[in-house]
């Protein structure tokens, strides 16, 4: 591979391959980022976490087993024995419930370390 030329001198194959993104692609990314905050900001997401906010980010998969196995244990129940697939479909739905508040919890712990970054909260 031929090294390419930039303004301040040669760059060698492997450095060529590290070159941050383009500025178009930077600049999508970064207002995409700031539409995000925006949304956030506005639907409260600068307010102090309350306490089961605060358990829920220390706990992400706790959080999730506390939704995933009274959510696979309830389709269970609703599920008919004489089909072996519904409690295979149970047990999946209760696992994709888990995961999605699981992640919501993941995503609460990050939005409190943004707070605590911007001054916002102490983490108390």
């Amino acid at each position: 591979m031929a090294s390419r030329s930039l303004p301040g001198g040669e760059l060698s194959a492997g450095a060529a391959d590290r070159l941050p993104y383009p500025s178009a692609v930077a600049n999508w990314r970064r207002s995409l980022a700031d539409g995000f905050w925006a949304l956030d900001r506005a639907l409260g997401g600068q307010r102090r976490p309350t306490r089961i906010q605060k358990w829920v980010a220390r706990h992400p998969i706790g959080t999730g087993l506390c939704v995933a196995v009274p959510f696979a244990l309830f389709l269970l129940l609703l599920s008919s024995e004489e089909e072996p697939d519904d409690s295979l479909f149970a047990v999946m739905f209760g696992l994709l419930g888990g995961l999605v508040f699981g992640l919501t919890a993941a995503s609460e712990r990050l939005r409190q370390r943004r707070l605590k970054r911007l001054g916002i909260w102490d983490g108390s």
